[in-house]
Protein backbone atom coordinates (compact mmCIF):
# COMPACT_ATOMS: atom_id res chain seq x y z
CA UNK A 1 0.00 0.00 0.00
CA UNK A 2 1.21 3.44 -1.06
CA UNK A 3 2.97 5.81 1.46
CA UNK A 4 0.19 8.50 0.26
CA UNK A 5 -2.51 6.17 0.46
CA UNK A 6 -2.00 6.04 4.14
CA UNK A 7 -1.69 9.86 4.76
CA UNK A 8 -4.76 11.10 6.35
CA UNK A 9 -4.06 14.67 5.25
CA UNK A 10 -4.37 13.35 1.42
CA UNK A 11 -7.78 13.39 0.50
CA UNK A 12 -8.67 10.37 -1.99
CA UNK A 13 -11.52 11.10 -4.26
CA UNK A 14 -13.28 8.26 -6.26
CA UNK A 15 -15.45 9.23 -8.86
CA UNK A 16 -17.43 8.10 -11.85
CA UNK A 17 -20.46 7.22 -13.67
CA UNK A 18 -23.10 6.08 -11.88
CA UNK A 19 -23.52 1.98 -11.94
CA UNK A 20 -19.42 1.60 -12.15
CA UNK A 21 -18.89 0.14 -8.45
CA UNK A 22 -17.74 3.27 -6.81
CA UNK A 23 -19.25 2.54 -3.53
CA UNK A 24 -18.29 -0.80 -3.69
CA UNK A 25 -14.92 0.24 -4.50
CA UNK A 26 -14.65 2.98 -1.68
CA UNK A 27 -15.32 0.09 0.76
CA UNK A 28 -13.43 -2.09 -0.22
CA UNK A 29 -10.79 1.06 0.60
CA UNK A 30 -11.78 1.33 3.82
CA UNK A 31 -11.35 -2.62 4.31
CA UNK A 32 -8.21 -2.73 3.36
CA UNK A 33 -6.53 0.19 5.11
CA UNK A 34 -7.99 -1.59 8.70
CA UNK A 35 -11.77 -0.39 8.54
CA UNK A 36 -13.67 2.14 10.10
CA UNK A 37 -11.46 3.43 12.49
CA UNK A 38 -8.94 3.74 10.20
CA UNK A 39 -10.93 5.66 7.52
CA UNK A 40 -14.16 7.63 6.59
CA UNK A 41 -16.19 7.66 3.69
CA UNK A 42 -17.73 10.91 2.68
CA UNK A 43 -20.33 10.89 0.03
CA UNK A 44 -20.47 13.35 -3.30
CA UNK A 45 -23.74 12.17 -4.23
CA UNK A 46 -26.48 15.15 -4.70
CA UNK A 47 -29.05 12.56 -4.40
CA UNK A 48 -28.10 10.13 -1.49
CA UNK A 49 -28.42 13.40 0.65
CA UNK A 50 -31.88 12.78 1.01
CA UNK A 51 -34.35 11.32 3.56
CA UNK A 52 -36.13 8.77 2.57
CA UNK A 53 -35.04 8.06 -0.98
CA UNK A 54 -33.28 5.07 -0.75
CA UNK A 55 -33.78 2.39 -3.50
CA UNK A 56 -33.57 4.75 -5.96
CA UNK A 57 -30.56 6.30 -5.19
CA UNK A 58 -28.94 3.03 -5.04
CA UNK A 59 -28.03 3.70 -1.62
CA UNK A 60 -26.19 1.61 0.84
CA UNK A 61 -28.26 -0.17 2.80
CA UNK A 62 -28.48 -0.01 6.73
CA UNK A 63 -26.35 -2.46 7.50
CA UNK A 64 -23.59 -0.98 4.92
CA UNK A 65 -23.57 2.08 6.63
CA UNK A 66 -23.18 0.65 9.97
CA UNK A 67 -19.79 -1.30 8.53
CA UNK A 68 -19.27 1.54 6.67
CA UNK A 69 -20.65 4.92 7.60
CA UNK A 70 -20.85 7.81 5.13
CA UNK A 71 -20.72 11.51 6.28
CA UNK A 72 -23.59 13.28 4.47
CA UNK A 73 -26.16 10.60 3.56
CA UNK A 74 -29.81 11.74 4.67
CA UNK A 75 -29.31 14.50 5.68
CA UNK A 76 -32.05 16.19 4.45
CA UNK A 77 -35.76 15.91 3.42
CA UNK A 78 -36.59 15.78 -0.10
CA UNK A 79 -38.79 18.84 0.28
CA UNK A 80 -34.85 21.40 1.14
CA UNK A 81 -32.83 22.62 -1.78
CA UNK A 82 -29.40 21.37 -1.56
CA UNK A 83 -26.42 24.25 -2.94
CA UNK A 84 -22.91 23.24 -4.40
CA UNK A 85 -22.02 25.73 -1.56
CA UNK A 86 -23.56 23.91 1.05
CA UNK A 87 -22.00 20.72 0.19
CA UNK A 88 -18.22 22.49 -0.02
CA UNK A 89 -18.98 23.79 3.76
CA UNK A 90 -20.04 20.16 4.73
CA UNK A 91 -17.66 18.25 3.00
CA UNK A 92 -15.06 20.77 4.14
CA UNK A 93 -15.85 20.39 7.83
CA UNK A 94 -16.23 16.38 7.67
CA UNK A 95 -12.80 16.46 6.20
CA UNK A 96 -11.32 18.26 8.54
CA UNK A 97 -13.02 16.11 11.45
CA UNK A 98 -12.34 12.92 10.11
CA UNK A 99 -8.01 14.28 9.44
CA UNK A 100 -8.04 15.32 13.42
CA UNK A 101 -9.47 12.09 14.52
CA UNK A 102 -6.66 10.46 12.28
CA UNK A 103 -8.35 8.94 9.99
CA UNK A 104 -8.22 8.84 6.08
CA UNK A 105 -10.85 10.99 4.30
CA UNK A 106 -12.51 8.98 1.54
CA UNK A 107 -14.81 11.21 -0.84
CA UNK A 108 -16.54 9.06 -3.29
CA UNK A 109 -19.77 10.00 -5.59
CA UNK A 110 -20.24 11.23 -9.04
CA UNK A 111 -21.77 14.65 -8.79
CA UNK A 112 -19.08 16.16 -10.97
CA UNK A 113 -20.28 19.88 -9.98
CA UNK A 114 -19.89 19.27 -6.31
CA UNK A 115 -16.74 17.15 -6.75
CA UNK A 116 -15.32 20.48 -9.03
CA UNK A 117 -16.17 23.01 -6.29
CA UNK A 118 -14.63 20.65 -3.68
CA UNK A 119 -11.19 20.40 -5.10
CA UNK A 120 -11.37 23.73 -7.29
CA UNK A 121 -13.03 26.16 -4.76
CA UNK A 122 -16.92 27.99 -5.67
CA UNK A 123 -17.58 31.10 -6.45
CA UNK A 124 -18.92 33.60 -3.77
CA UNK A 125 -21.64 34.77 -6.38
CA UNK A 126 -23.89 38.11 -6.36
CA UNK A 127 -27.56 37.27 -5.08
CA UNK A 128 -30.58 37.56 -7.54
CA UNK A 129 -33.70 39.60 -7.05
CA UNK A 130 -37.48 37.86 -6.84
CA UNK A 131 -38.43 39.64 -9.67
CA UNK A 132 -35.20 38.05 -12.37
CA UNK A 133 -36.20 34.59 -10.78
CA UNK A 134 -39.99 35.28 -11.13
CA UNK A 135 -40.06 36.28 -14.78
CA UNK A 136 -37.85 33.39 -15.80
CA UNK A 137 -39.77 30.83 -14.25
CA UNK A 138 -42.62 32.26 -16.31
CA UNK A 139 -40.41 32.15 -19.17
CA UNK A 140 -39.54 28.69 -18.56
CA UNK A 141 -43.28 27.42 -18.34
CA UNK A 142 -44.76 29.67 -21.01
CA UNK A 143 -41.26 28.56 -23.53
CA UNK A 144 -40.32 25.78 -22.43
CA UNK A 145 -36.47 24.96 -21.09
CA UNK A 146 -35.53 24.80 -24.51
CA UNK A 147 -35.18 28.17 -25.25
CA UNK A 148 -34.24 29.50 -22.06
CA UNK A 149 -31.48 26.98 -22.67
CA UNK A 150 -30.30 28.28 -25.79
CA UNK A 151 -30.09 31.83 -24.56
CA UNK A 152 -27.84 30.44 -21.92
CA UNK A 153 -25.71 29.08 -24.78
CA UNK A 154 -25.62 32.47 -26.46
CA UNK A 155 -24.51 34.30 -23.37
CA UNK A 156 -22.48 31.92 -21.18
CA UNK A 157 -21.55 28.41 -23.80
CA UNK A 158 -19.14 27.03 -21.10
CA UNK A 159 -21.67 27.38 -18.20
CA UNK A 160 -24.42 26.17 -20.73
CA UNK A 161 -22.61 22.82 -21.73
CA UNK A 162 -22.49 21.43 -18.18
CA UNK A 163 -26.28 22.44 -17.72
CA UNK A 164 -29.28 20.21 -18.88
CA UNK A 165 -32.06 21.84 -19.91
CA UNK A 166 -34.07 19.67 -17.71
CA UNK A 167 -32.16 20.87 -14.67
CA UNK A 168 -34.02 23.40 -13.86
CA UNK A 169 -32.58 25.00 -11.12
CA UNK A 170 -29.39 25.32 -12.20
CA UNK A 171 -30.89 26.44 -15.41
CA UNK A 172 -32.46 29.36 -13.95
CA UNK A 173 -30.10 30.16 -11.15
CA UNK A 174 -27.10 30.34 -14.36
CA UNK A 175 -29.67 32.98 -16.40
CA UNK A 176 -30.61 34.69 -13.15
CA UNK A 177 -27.45 35.23 -11.99
CA UNK A 178 -25.96 36.24 -15.71
CA UNK A 179 -29.35 38.83 -16.81
CA UNK A 180 -28.92 40.11 -13.51
CA UNK A 181 -25.09 41.05 -13.59
CA UNK A 182 -24.59 41.06 -17.81
CA UNK A 183 -21.81 38.68 -17.23
CA UNK A 184 -21.15 35.57 -18.46
CA UNK A 185 -21.08 33.13 -15.00
CA UNK A 186 -18.34 31.48 -16.12
CA UNK A 187 -16.31 34.74 -16.01
CA UNK A 188 -17.76 34.94 -12.08
CA UNK A 189 -16.53 31.45 -11.37
CA UNK A 190 -13.20 32.82 -12.63
CA UNK A 191 -12.78 36.32 -11.29
CA UNK A 192 -14.96 35.36 -7.71
CA UNK A 193 -13.65 31.65 -7.34
CA UNK A 194 -12.88 31.12 -3.46
CA UNK A 195 -9.86 29.10 -2.10
CA UNK A 196 -8.70 25.38 -3.15
CA UNK A 197 -9.28 22.45 -1.20
CA UNK A 198 -5.84 23.01 0.16
CA UNK A 199 -6.42 26.57 0.70
CA UNK A 200 -9.17 25.92 2.77
CA UNK A 201 -8.47 22.88 4.88
CA UNK A 202 -4.57 22.39 4.18
CA UNK A 203 -5.00 18.93 3.03
CA UNK A 204 -3.83 17.86 -0.62
CA UNK A 205 -5.67 15.75 -2.31
CA UNK A 206 -5.89 12.37 -5.07
CA UNK A 207 -8.45 12.07 -7.51
CA UNK A 208 -9.26 8.04 -8.84
CA UNK A 209 -11.41 8.34 -11.86
CA UNK A 210 -12.81 5.25 -13.19
CA UNK A 211 -14.03 5.00 -16.62
CA UNK A 212 -15.44 1.68 -18.18
CA UNK A 213 -13.53 -0.62 -20.38
CA UNK A 214 -16.67 -1.51 -22.23
CA UNK A 215 -19.65 0.68 -22.26
CA UNK A 216 -21.91 -1.86 -23.17
CA UNK A 217 -21.19 -3.50 -19.67
CA UNK A 218 -21.81 -0.66 -18.03
CA UNK A 219 -25.11 -0.09 -20.11
CA UNK A 220 -26.32 -3.67 -19.25
CA UNK A 221 -25.57 -2.87 -15.39
CA UNK A 222 -27.52 0.45 -15.63
CA UNK A 223 -30.54 -1.74 -16.70
CA UNK A 224 -30.11 -4.69 -14.28
CA UNK A 225 -29.47 -2.54 -11.18
CA UNK A 226 -33.15 -0.85 -12.52
CA UNK A 227 -34.78 -4.11 -12.86
CA UNK A 228 -33.43 -4.77 -8.84
CA UNK A 229 -34.94 -1.29 -7.84
CA UNK A 230 -38.38 -2.33 -8.87
CA UNK A 231 -38.35 -5.58 -7.13
CA UNK A 232 -37.19 -3.87 -4.18
CA UNK A 233 -40.10 -1.18 -4.19
CA UNK A 234 -39.19 1.58 -6.32
CA UNK A 235 -42.45 2.51 -7.01
CA UNK A 236 -43.96 2.00 -3.67
CA UNK A 237 -40.99 4.43 -2.41
CA UNK A 238 -42.18 7.29 -4.85
CA UNK A 239 -45.68 6.60 -3.80
CA UNK A 240 -45.15 7.03 -0.43
CA UNK A 241 -43.17 10.21 -1.26
CA UNK A 242 -45.95 11.65 -3.21
CA UNK A 243 -48.60 10.70 -0.35
CA UNK A 244 -46.73 13.27 1.63
CA UNK A 245 -48.63 16.17 0.47
CA UNK A 246 -45.47 18.69 1.04
CA UNK A 247 -43.60 16.97 -1.92
CA UNK A 248 -44.20 17.90 -5.43
CA UNK A 249 -42.80 16.76 -9.13
CA UNK A 250 -40.97 20.17 -9.05
CA UNK A 251 -38.52 20.14 -6.83
CA UNK A 252 -35.07 18.87 -6.97
CA UNK A 253 -34.78 15.93 -5.20
CA UNK A 254 -38.24 14.49 -7.85
CA UNK A 255 -35.76 15.28 -10.40
CA UNK A 256 -33.69 12.84 -9.81
CA UNK A 257 -33.34 10.07 -12.40
CA UNK A 258 -35.82 7.00 -11.77
CA UNK A 259 -37.78 9.16 -9.46
CA UNK A 260 -39.17 11.78 -12.12
CA UNK A 261 -40.00 9.08 -14.39
CA UNK A 262 -41.76 7.04 -11.70
CA UNK A 263 -43.66 9.66 -10.54
CA UNK A 264 -44.82 10.46 -14.16
CA UNK A 265 -45.91 6.39 -14.38
CA UNK A 266 -47.96 6.85 -11.21
CA UNK A 267 -50.02 9.18 -12.79
CA UNK A 268 -51.02 7.43 -15.35
CA UNK A 269 -49.04 9.76 -17.83
CA UNK A 270 -47.10 6.76 -19.25
CA UNK A 271 -47.36 2.90 -18.50
CA UNK A 272 -44.90 0.86 -17.09
CA UNK A 273 -42.85 -0.51 -20.04
CA UNK A 274 -42.21 3.12 -20.98
CA UNK A 275 -41.41 3.88 -17.30
CA UNK A 276 -38.88 1.59 -17.64
CA UNK A 277 -37.61 2.23 -20.73
CA UNK A 278 -37.00 5.95 -19.70
CA UNK A 279 -36.10 5.22 -16.41
CA UNK A 280 -32.62 2.87 -17.81
CA UNK A 281 -32.58 6.03 -20.57
CA UNK A 282 -32.39 8.47 -18.21
CA UNK A 283 -29.24 6.81 -16.28
CA UNK A 284 -27.74 5.98 -19.28
CA UNK A 285 -27.55 9.98 -20.48
CA UNK A 286 -26.89 10.83 -16.71
CA UNK A 287 -23.66 8.78 -17.17
CA UNK A 288 -22.50 9.81 -20.50
CA UNK A 289 -22.75 13.35 -18.84
CA UNK A 290 -20.79 11.94 -15.83
CA UNK A 291 -18.15 10.50 -18.99
CA UNK A 292 -17.95 13.75 -20.45
CA UNK A 293 -16.76 15.36 -17.46
CA UNK A 294 -14.18 12.80 -16.39
CA UNK A 295 -12.55 12.61 -19.80
CA UNK A 296 -11.58 16.25 -19.03
CA UNK A 297 -10.97 16.13 -15.78
CA UNK A 298 -7.85 17.91 -14.95
CA UNK A 299 -4.61 15.58 -12.85
CA UNK A 300 -6.89 12.56 -11.97
CA UNK A 301 -5.29 8.99 -12.28
CA UNK A 302 -7.86 7.21 -14.49
CA UNK A 303 -8.59 3.50 -13.68
CA UNK A 304 -9.63 1.79 -16.51
CA UNK A 305 -11.84 -1.32 -15.52
CA UNK A 306 -15.54 -2.69 -15.63
CA UNK A 307 -15.23 -4.70 -12.83
CA UNK A 308 -14.50 -2.75 -9.13
CA UNK A 309 -11.60 -5.44 -7.61
CA UNK A 310 -9.38 -4.13 -11.14
CA UNK A 311 -9.89 -0.34 -9.78
CA UNK A 312 -9.60 -1.65 -5.85
CA UNK A 313 -6.12 -3.18 -6.61
CA UNK A 314 -5.02 -0.26 -8.82
CA UNK A 315 -5.69 2.34 -5.92
CA UNK A 316 -4.64 -0.01 -2.76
Amino acid sequence: MSQRLLDSSDVLIICGPTAIGKTAVAMAVQDAMGGREHAQLISADSALIYRGMDIGTAKPSAAELEKYPHKLIDIIDPTASYSAAEFVAAADAAILQTVGQGKKPIVVGGTMMYLKCLIEGIADLPATDSATRSALEVELRDQGAGVLHQELSRRDPQVAAGIHPNNHQRLLRALAVTRATGNALSAQWASRASGTLLQRTGCTSETVIMLPSNRALLHQRIAQRFEHMLVAGLLAEVEALMSQGDITRDLPSMRAVGYRQAWSHLLGEIDKPTFVQQGVAATRQLAKRQMTWLRKWPGGSVVTADDPQEALAVIV
